[in-house]
This record gives C-alpha cells, sequence and structure tokens, in this order.
C-alpha cells in the first residue's frame, strides 16, 4: 500500500519541476538510524501524545459544543482548531506507513467524524467563530485565522487522499474550499496568517480541480497592498506592505513569511510563472544570506516573532520558533524540486539535523516552542514563551503536531528522480525503491550519518542510471570511490552499469570545524562556532565542573577539537579554553581588569541533543581565549 502513496509536496506532470518526488513509502529507514529512530520515537510517543494533548487542552471540545456534545467556554486559542488538523494530517502519514495501527485509526477515524458534524450547512467550519462570534465570521480577517485553520484541515485531507484513509475528512475539507472559492474568488481579502495558498495547490493536485489553483494565485497576487488592519505591528508583520513579486526582503512574523513562499513555489511552477518563482529566490537570497541562525533557525526577535534587521542574529535573544524551522525545509523542498540546485537541500539539512531536531526531547513527549543558540545563566524560564527546558504542551500549542506531521513523512523528502536520474539529498541507514524510466531502481544505503561521512550506496537496476549524490558545501575534499569528487550545482554525477549491482562510496569528510561568525553579526562578535559534517555543538552547563559559570568559559582556538562520547550522545567533541573570572562584579569599570584565568577541559555536545539531561545554561557561540 505504502508504495504506491504519494508524499505531501506532489507536482503536476504539467509543472516547471526539475526533479520529481519519490512516492512516500520508496524510503524505509533503518530502525537503528537517526532518522529512524526518530521516525519511531514520533509514531509511538510524539503522536499519541499530540492525541491525548487534544483531549485534555480542550481542542477537540472546541467542535464538541459546536455539535452540542460539550458546555463551557472556548478553550486555547481561536485558531486551535489547526492543532487538531495537523494531527490528523501526522495520523494519515503514518497510517500509510502502517495501516495496522487500528488504535490510530480509530483516532483519525472517530476525530474525522466530530469535525464533520461541527460542519455547517454551507461548509463553513472554524469552532470559534461558529460559538464565540459568529456574527465575525470573515469579517476579521487579519487576526482570525480563519483560512490559516481551512489550509491545515485541506492539508489533512491531503494526506488522508493519499494514503487512502479518512474519506470523510476529504468530503470535509472539499466542501469547505468550494465555499471558500465561491467566497473569495468575489472579493478582494486575504488572511492575516498565509498557509491557505500551498493548500489549495496541493488539493488541486489531488483534484485536478483548477479553481483551487487560481485562487491560490488570486491570494497571493491581492497581498502587498494594504487590505489588512496591520495593528500595532504594521502591515510588514503580515506581508501585506508590498506584493510578493517586487519584495526586496523578507519581512515580519517569519512562518507566515514561510508559509506564504511556500505557497509562492507551488503556484509558481503550477502556474509556469517564472516572474513569480524568480521572487521566491531573491527572497531566499535574503533570508539565508542574512537572516538565518547557525542552527537554521530563523526569527530574532520574541515580540512579533519576525525577522530583524540584516545580520540582526543575538543568540540569546534568538526566538527561532520551531514552526519556523519547518517551514524553511517546506519551501526548500519546493524550491529543490522546482530548480535541482543543491543549496536548497543544503538548508534543509542544516534546519533538519539542529533546529528541528532540537526541538523534541528523546523521550517525544516534549517539546521547545523558541530555540535559542543561548540559555544564559540565570534565565527566568517560568513563562512557557522562554521555558528553560522543554515543556509537554503549550497555550498556543502549533509546534508539536506540526513536528508530528512532518517527521511521519519525513521519508517523502530523502530523495527524487529526473528522466534517466536518482537524486540522493539526504543520508540515512536504509533502502529506496523506485522506478526511473519505467524500470525498477533498488538501493541499499548503509551509513552511520549524520555521526560517520561514509555511506555506502549499492544500486540494482537495468536503467542506465545517473546516481547523484548531494555534496554538502561543508564536505570539502569529498571522495567517491576514493577519487575526488566532481561537483555541480552541488552533486557529483555517477554512471556504472548497475544491471548486476554495483555500489559506490561517498566520503565526506567530518573534521570538527570551528565556524566564525560574519563581521556584521555583532552580537558574536569575537566568537567562534563548533560543527561537526551538519551538525552544531554546544557548550552545556552539564559538562561543566561544579562552581564554573558557562559565561566566563572561553575557547582555546589553537587546541585541537577530539571526538569522544557520551551516553546517548555518539560523538562529543573535547576542547580545551580558560575559564576567565572577572576581576570585579563592577558593570562598567573604568579601565579593564586583567580577569583571573584558569585551564580548562571542555566537552561539547550536538546542538539538538541540549537540554535532555538537566535544565541549565546552554551556548552555540564561544568567546576566545585571550
Amino acid at each position: 500500500m505504502t508504495e504506491r502513496i504519494l508524499g505531501p509536496v506532489h507536482p503536476t506532470s504539467a509543472a516547471t519541476a526539475t526533479l520529481r518526488p519519490l512516492v512516500l513509502g520508496a524510503v524505509t529507514f533503518s530502525p537503528g538510524s537517526l532518522l529512524g529512530g526518530w521516525q519511531e520515537r514520533t509514531a509511538t510517543r510524539t503522536l499519541p501524545h499530540c492525541a491525548e494533548q487534544l483531549e485534555a487542552a480542550g481542542a477537540l471540545d472546541n467542535f464538541r459544543r459546536v455539535t452540542g456534545e460539550a458546555d463551557g467556554d472556548h478553550r486555547n486559542m481561536w485558531f486551535a482548531d489547526s492543532d487538531v488538523y495537523k494531527t490528523l494530517e501526522a495520523a494519515a502519514w503514518q497510517l500509510g506507513r502502517t495501516p495496522d495501527d487500528a488504535e490510530l485509526r480509530a483516532f483519525l477515524e472517530t476525530t474525522a467524524a466530530l469535525v464533520a458534524k461541527a460542519q455547517g450547512d454551507d461548509g463553513y467550519l472554524n469552532s470559534y467563530f461558529t460559538v464565540v462570534k459568529p456574527e465575525l465570521r470573515w469579517r476579521e480577517l487579519h487576526w482570525s485565522h480563519e483560512l490559516y485553520c481551512a489550509g491545515h484541515l485541506i492539508q489533512a485531507a491531503v494526506a488522508a487522499a493519499r494514503a487512502g484513509v479518512g474519506a470523510q475528512l476529504v468530503t470535509v475539507a472539499r466542501r469547505f474550499a468550494d465555499l471558500i472559492v465561491e467566497r473569495f474568488s468575489r472579493v478582494d481579502d486575504v488572511d492575516g496568517h498565509p498557509e491557505i495558498e500551498t493548500a489549495l495547490v496541493e488539493l488541486y493536485r489531488v483534484t485536478g480541480h483548477r479553481p483551487y489553483l487560481d485562487l491560490a494565485k488570486r491570494f497571493l497576487d491581492l497581498r502587498g497592498h494594504g487590505l489588512l488592519d496591520g495593528g500595532r505591528f504594521g502591515s510588514r508583520y503580515l506581508q501585506d506592505h508590498e506584493p510578493v513579486r517586487t519584495a526586496g526582503e523578507v519581512a515580519g512574523h517569519v512562518v507566515r513569511q514561510l508559509y506564504l513562499l511556500a505557497g509562492v513555489v507551488d503556484v509558481a511552477v503550477e502556474t509556469r510563472d517564472d516572474e513569480l518563482l524568480d521572487a521566491a529566490r531573491r527572497l531566499w537570497a535574503d533570508a539565508f544570506g542574512t537572516r538565518t541562525y547557525l542552527t537554521g533557525a530563523q526569527g530574532s526577535r520574541h515580540r512579533d516573532e519576525a525577522f530583524g534587521d540584516p545580520y540582526e542574529l543575538p543568540p540569546d535573544r534568538a526566538y527561532g520558533e520551531t514552526c519556523a524551522a519547518i517551514a524553511s525545509f517546506h519551501w526548500n523542498w519546493r524550491l529543490l524540486l522546482a530548480t535541482g540546485e543543491g543549496k536548497y537541500a543544503d538548508e534543509m539539512e542544516r534546519v533538519l539535523y539542529n533546529a528541528i531536531a532540537g526541538s523534541t526531547a528523546l523521550d517525544g513527549t516534549h517539546f521547545f516552542y523558541a530555540n535559542p543558540l543561548h540559555l544564559r545563566t540565570g534565565h527566568d524560564g517560568s513563562h512557557e514563551d522562554a521555558p528553560s527546558h522543554r515543556l509537554p504542551w503549550y497555550s498556543c500549542a502549533c509546534c508539536p503536531p506540526n513536528l508530528a506531521r512532518l517527521v511521519a513523512s519525513l521519508s517523502g523528502y530523502v530523495a527524487t528522480t529526473d528522466p534517466g536520474g536518482l537524486q540522493v539529498h539526504l543520508y540515512a541507514d536504509g533502502t529506496l525503491q523506485t522506478t526511473v524510466d519505467g524500470a525498477e531502481v533498488r538501493v541499499v544505503t548503509r551509513t552511520g550519518y549524520p555521526w560517520d561521512g561514509r555511506v555506502e550506496i549499492s544500486v540494482t537496476t537495468d536503467a542506465a542510471l545517473t546516481l547523484s549524490l548531494r555534496i554538502p558545501g561543508w564536505a570539502a575534499g569529498a571522495l567517491v570511490d576514493g577519487v575526488p569528487a566532481e561537483v555541480h550545482d552541488g552533486y557529483a554525477a555517477v554512471r556504472r552499469d548497475w544491471t548486476a549491482g554495483a555500489t559506490v562510496v561517498l566520503d565526506l569528510p567530518m573534521p570538527a570545524r570551528l565556524v566564525r561568525p560574519h563581521p556584521r553579526i555583532d552580537a558574536v562578535r569575537g566568537c567562534v562556532a563548533v560543527t561537526r559534517g551538519p551538525l552544531v555543538y554546544c557548550l552545556e552547563q552539564a559538562d561543566l565542573p561544579a562552581g564554573v559559570t558557562l559565561e566566563d568559559v572561553r575557547l582555546d582556538v589553537g587546541a585541537p577539537l577530539v571526538a569522544g562520547r557520551l551516553p546517548d550522545v555518539p560523538v562529543t567533541l573535547a576542547a580545551r579554553g580558560r575559564v576567565e573570572t572577572p576581576a570585579s562584579d563592577e558593570l562598567y569599570p573604568a579601565e579593564a581588569e586583567e580577569p583571573h584565568g584558569e585551564p580548562i577541559e571542555l566537552t561539547a555536545i550536538p546542538y539538538f541533543l541540549w537540554g535532555n539531561r538537566e535544565p541549565g545554561p546552554m551556548r552555540v557561540w564561544l568567546p576566545v581565549a585571550r
């Protein structure tokens, strides 16, 4: 069954895509691999946890208030319906992989039935506006999230349709989508939170119903003309200050901007609109050239969850919302399919292994909403907006179910095909089965990636196949079968006679490296960060001697970085440094006094694993020892 399931993004044959995604079941991760273990933990821990929290936190009761099955006030955020829909999407993708999961199937079917029962006679569906503010339906689009919620319902229905489950959910979503087309094809309105655009395009791809694509394009063209009330944050917060076709920089609320740009790429490739695709690429250059953290996180302002100015990337005030990291992954995947350029896959890898992976605890049931690169000693983590450790749920619970839907479908983002070729973008131990030019292709990958840079790829096929292997930008000196890789647009092309089976060995050097910031990132001037392969490393209080304050630690950049290990950490990095204790407690001394310094042995761990032992300070960017 899984061999036939299309993944989350599947451009039509008429689209201008350079690469074609594989079906969802084409790739199977080995259980012992990092990605395989993460996917299994999501299935057994994160997804059931999300379902339990929807009930405990009242998101499902909001629908029951519509149907008359529950009393009391609406609970959670006014857009909490979207948390239900994202969890349903995750359940659908997971059922595509494990169709015999009776408990998960029951959750999907009973929840879909509840949602269907709450739907209005005209197709409208929103638990908050139906019960709390029925007179304001569609009248407060700058903040209502009505179309945002509808978009997540549609994406859940797309997953259900492709996985062959939850037929009732598909019916509900199409009824609502048809109502949206009927209304918004006639009025100049857009939603304050983009999401509906990419959802409508994917629904078009499932159904072939052109009005869905046309409305998505209409929403994009209407945005940027001041239709929305930006309130205290202004129109930039809502990306309504300038049309996307002419915008020169990303702006405002990061998740909204990136969801919008995912929709931009979807519409561009389906309508063959080169100007629109060029706009997405231009804004990508701005976002990743001046406003992205080393971990791939984006968003440096807590006040409005927004992009800051160019190079405004303070590590301790990094917002780096988990949903923004997921949106970045989605946007880069669409650009990769459209162009075939490896820089987009590089950013997918960076954000996946650092910002996204770091947002979930090893137990699979605790999460970060914001992802700073420095948690200070003495930080007040009493509020969920900036906690000192991961929490099981949030009043705004957008991130946990978003993680669940991404990881449940993660195997759909590993590889692609084009005429005569197979491209591997993300490396993981496991198997791949697909067809190229009508010929069966079987691939077995053996690797310890991202801990080990050796990747053995065995291919069997009758096709005259070109195997393209991504060479990450950090992998200087990469070898293919012992020979320096010839890299074009981020890939090394390998051609063999595969009929009897052949193995290609890719060696990606993974020395520990010191990375320095751009000189305009003044928040971390004079600091370095430690990386190895795709992983960013950090220092954590748990690895410092008692009595040492993390902010007093300085790194000796002349000392070697030596690989080691800890329980649950396959590769640590040992370093040397100094503890430079301030000579006085005076906050602003007239003359700098030489601090007292003592040597110290340091242990750095992967950023994505921080906070799994005990709460405490952490930092990625380390001041250099004098």
